[in-house]
């Protein structure tokens, strides 16, 4: 098992992944540096070996099935996950990885939204999604994490081993955020630089399409880890419009002893009825998502490095 192990997925970075693998290397001498090749075509791999990287290759496209590969081949008391697009200084890197290792936390965030990510950015729209996106996980999950979707965190053993990837892109770190959360694993922010990529590096990242999916994750988790408040939701919802819908019809039956408007009345009752059964059903599995909690804690009792 390795002390540390330094994470580097990587797509067509071959402009940058020299000086990152260099940078790591003298920040954290005694850590080994995973470079796993998602089917670069510009000699990425080559390049990350020449500096030192051990290269490995996951052939199916996206961050998070790179991410899920590698959880599952390496083991390390310590992880740390970086881009390989020299966005990320070295210098808080041994910061990260003392926190693991002396047991103070399960996640290390390097947080870019306090530093310098707002001006370094040069994308206002990924400025502005990344300030939707926060404010939605804080506000649903009921916690005050200050960078959501930043690719520089640390982890320990417990949490990689016991993290069910299921994203396949960029939400993967919205779903390592939430998982967190949920499961309360120790979690530090820590303020770290942020420098936008050099001139001739191209961001993988779509502004729109993995905007769209990351706001599809935060509501499926949502659903997934918090059932009776997403399906309570739904209920009120539908509440409130056969609220609307029926008081036309009782206001009409006082002043004339009459229901004038009978398919209404019979509308409004089944989505009553729809609404219960919504409310019904985040009860039954909010129970069941308690009982999954407490199997996992036990799973990570069970959990030996």
């Amino acid at each position: 098992m390795d002390k540390i192990a330094i994470l580097i997925p990587c797509y067509n970075e071959a402009k940058t992944i020299e000086k990152v693998v260099e940078d790591y290397k003298k920040a954290l001498p005694e850590a080994k540096i995973y470079v796993y090749d998602n089917n670069s075509t510009d000699k990425t791999d080559i390049i990350a070996k020449k500096a030192g990287a051990i290269v490995r290759y996951e052939y199916r496209q996206g961050k998070g099935n790179v991410i899920r590969t590698m959880f599952r081949e390496i083991d390390a008391d310590c992880y740390l996950m970086i881009d390989g697009d020299d966005t990320y200084p070295a210098e808080n890197a041994k910061e990260m990885c003392d926190l693991i290792l002396n047991g103070k936390a399960d996640m290390v965030i390097g947080d870019r939204l306090s530093s310098t990510y707002f001006t370094e950015n040069k994308r206002p729209f990924h400025n502005f999604g990344n300030k939707i996106v926060r404010w939605l996980i804080n506000h649903l999950f009921k916690n005050k994490v200050k960078d959501i979707m930043t690719g520089y965190r640390a982890f320990s053993y417990e949490f990689v081993k016991g993290f069910p990837v299921l994203s396949k892109g960029f939400e993967i770190e919205t779903e390592m955020t939430i998982h967190a959360v949920d499961k309360n694993f120790k979690l530090i922010e820590i303020p770290v630089n942020y420098r936008d990529r050099p001139e001739g590096s191209v961001s993988k990242l779509n502004t729109y399409s993995d905007g769209l999916k990351v706001l599809k994750t935060i509501a499926t988790l949502f659903k997934e880890y918090k059932p009776f408040g997403f399906f309570s939701f739904l209920a009120v919802l539908l509440a409130i419009f056969a609220t609307i819908l029926v008081v036309p019809v009782f206001l009409d039956y006082f002043k004339t002893g009459l229901v004038l408007r009978f398919p209404t009345l019979i509308v409004s009752g089944f989505i009553y009825v729809f609404a219960l059964l919504l409310f019904i059903t985040g009860i039954i599995l909010q129970v069941i998502v308690k009982k999954n909690r407490q199997n996992y804690e036990l799973y990570l009792n069970l959990l030996k490095k």
